[in-house]
């Protein structure tokens, strides 16, 4: 990791049924930010039918395979990866966390510096979600 990767941030994981919560700055999504009080950070969390394992298993792959990623943590209900631009090397922190008798899976992205990330976290996220469904 390179001088913009900055630090690992701590907090990180899942706990009663929600993530940490996003800071003030917008770069930021969380699925489990309440969606009236903190609309700017909430996104809905990863619905899927069916065997939340395999459901699970589709997630991984998806995150293992894309570009520039790290996975930090995984079990068989969370999972921590780090996602690094392309050009500059600033890092990402997204989590993911299985909540098998909801049928969904919640999501979390963060940028580890910086205010703004002009919407890449988002991105992120939707990506994978498109991704996760089109596989399922």
């Amino acid at each position: 990791m390179g001088l913009l990767s900055g630090s690992r941030p701590s907090g990180l994981g899942f706990s009663g049924g929600s993530f940490k919560p996003c800071s003030w700055k917008p770069n930021c999504v969380c699925s489990t930010a309440d969606p009236k009080a903190d609309a700017g950070h909430f996104i809905e969390p990863l619905g899927f039918d069916g065997d939340p394992a395999a459901a699970w298993q589709r997630l991984a792959a998806i995150v293992k395979a894309a570009p520039r990623v790290n996975v930090v943590t995984e079990n068989s209900g969370y999972l921590h990866a780090e996602f690094s631009s392309r050009t500059m090397g600033f890092v990402d922190d997204v989590e993911f966390a299985l909540d098998a008798a909801g049928r969904r899976i919640h999501a979390r992205s963060a940028s580890r510096l910086g205010v703004r990330d002009f919407g890449v976290n988002r991105a992120r996220v939707e990506g994978i979600r498109a991704r996760f469904n089109a596989a399922g």
